[in-house]
């Protein structure tokens, strides 16, 4: 049973970030393609552009897939906590709470469930259990915590660098 609630788990929260990664990667579903998301991560500060554009691009849609195949489960979870985590700083914690006025709810319960499979990995029903693959071993899980934690400070320390280059960083609509 368990593994079927983590495979429920994996492909609602995987297929919904896979969705979601593809409006910003092809313009699917009424997004912004990757021209919009260029705006979008310049208009944050983000430097250098094409870098977090891609950053960003490919942890909600590759990590989305790979989340919804359990595959390289704990990196692929915590690739996407880490945008989460970014999201709320940059774009969500000055709307407030709930989701209806732009704030943390979404964001901040996506990053929640991928902690979670991050440290109890896919479950059997799962690319990574095909294949042998076991990343959920507490110092895997806690190494790349930290590595995506500072890529995530990367990310925020290159807003803070950009706005003291005189080339000024907005906030996301």
């Amino acid at each position: 049973m368990v593994s079927t609630g983590l495979l429920i788990l994996r492909l609602v929260f995987g297929l919904t970030l896979a969705a979601h990664g593809s409006q910003k990667v092809f313009g699917w579903f009424d997004g912004p393609g990757l021209k919009g998301v260029r705006g979008m991560v310049q208009s944050m500060g983000f430097k250098p552009v094409p870098l977090w554009t891609f950053a960003l691009g490919a942890s909600e849609l590759g990590g989305g897939i790979l989340v919804a195949l359990g595959l390289l489960t704990p990196m692929a979870a915590l690739v996407v906590m880490a945008t989460m985590i970014t999201a709320i700083v940059t774009a969500h914690m000055s709307k407030g709470f709930f989701n209806s006025k732009g704030g943390i709810e979404f964001p901040m319960v996506v990053g929640a469930a991928m902690l979670s499979l991050a440290f109890t990995g896919p479950g059997n029903i799962s690319l990574d259990h095909l294949f042998g693959i076991q990343l959920n071993e507490l110092a895997t899980v806690l190494a790349l915590l930290a590595v995506v934690l500072l890529g995530t400070l990367a990310g925020l320390e290159s807003r803070r660098l950009g706005r003291g280059t005189g080339q000024g960083a907005g906030q996301a609509a």
